[in-house]
């Protein structure tokens, strides 16, 4: 193995990052506005399922920021130590 540090990534690399980080979020916000409805309304069932909605909200809310911000960190340039 050489220490050569790896060439940077094309446009179309960047491109294609960029959509993964973001559908990451918009994917965790849309498992959180799910878990929020089926725990406060009637849509499951009468009263709510909390026991549903809860951990919903909880992978949601994971997704949306724990997710997103390690794709960030992992594809950054230069890559910190």
């Amino acid at each position: 193995m050489s220490d050569l540090p790896e060439p940077l990534p094309g446009e179309d690399e960047w491109r294609r990052r960029f959509i993964i980080i973001n559908l990451a979020r918009i994917g965790g916000t849309m498992i959180v506005v799910l878990g929020l409805a089926l725990w406060q309304s009637d849509l499951a069932r009468p009263g709510g399922w909390p026991a549903l909605g809860i951990p919903l909200v909880a992978l949601g809310l994971f997704i949306s920021f724990a997710v997103a911000n390690f794709l960030v960190r992992r594809w950054r340039t230069p890559p910190t130590p």
